[in-house]
C-alpha cells in the first residue's frame, strides 16, 4: 500500500512525517480554489479538499491524501493573499479578533472509497500595530499562506488563544488525518 500526497505543500509533507509517513509520490492537482458565490467557509474548504483528492489518478495499491486550509472571519473566507496590500488588509482584519482556521482532509482508499474530516480551530490574535503588520509583511512569511500568516513562524507570538488543532492551522490536522488513513487501511501505530 502506497501513500500519495495530493499537495506540493512542504508543511503537509513535514506533518505527515510526524505520523511516521513518507509519501510514495507527490501529485499536486490543478484545482480551482475560487470560492463559489455565497459559499460558506466550511462548505468551501471541504469542497476543495474533496476535489483535490478526486483529481489525482490512483493506482490499485495507492491511497490518496488531500487537504485544504482556509481562514474564516464570520462568513468571510480568507485564502492566500494576492499581494502585500491584500496581506496587510488580512492581518488588519485579524488583529485583535477571533477567527477560525478550517482544515479539511480527504482520503481515497484502495477500494476507491472517499472519506473526509474537518478540523475547526478557533484562534484569537492580540491587537497588532500598523508597524508590526508592516514588519511581518516585509518578512514574506505570510505570502502563500491561508489568512496571510504562518502559525509555525513569527505569527505564533500574536496568538492569545487557540482552541483546536495546532497542526490543522499549519496545514494538516494530524488527529483527523491519522483516523482517515487508518480507516483506509494504512498501518499506523
Amino acid at each position: 500500500m502506497k501513500l500519495v500526497l495530493a499537495s506540493s505543500s512542504p508543511r503537509r509533507r513535514e506533518l505527515l512525517g510526524r505520523l511516521g509517513l513518507e509519501p510514495a509520490r507527490i501529485a499536486a492537482p490543478d484545482v480551482d480554489e475560487t470560492p463559489l458565490k455565497g459559499e460558506l467557509p466550511r462548505t468551501y474548504v471541504l469542497r476543495v479538499a474533496l476535489a483535490k483528492a478526486q483529481a489525482v489518478d490512483r493506482a490499485a495499491d495507492e491511497v490518496i491524501l488531500a487537504g485544504d486550509t482556509t481562514i474564516a472571519v464570520g462568513r468571510r473566507i480568507l485564502g492566500k493573499p494576492a499581494d502585500e496590500r491584500d496581506l496587510r488588509a488580512m492581518l488588519g482584519l485579524l488583529s485583535g479578533r477571533r477567527h477560525h482556521c478550517l482544515s479539511a482532509v480527504a482520503v481515497v482508499g484502495m477500494n476507491g472509497k472517499l472519506r473526509h474530516r474537518l478540523s475547526d480551530t478557533t484562534i484569537a490574535f492580540r491587537p497588532l500595530s500598523p508597524a508590526e503588520i508592516d514588519a511581518y509583511v516585509d518578512t514574506g512569511e505570510g505570502m502563500g499562506k491561508a489568512g496571510g500568516y504562518a502559525i509555525q513562524g513569527r505569527a505564533e507570538a500574536w496568538v492569545r488563544h487557540l482552541a483546536g488543532s495546532h497542526s490543522g492551522v499549519v496545514g494538516l490536522p494530524l488527529l483527523e488525518t491519522r483516523a482517515l488513513l487508518r480507516a483506509a487501511g494504512l498501518p499506523l501505530a
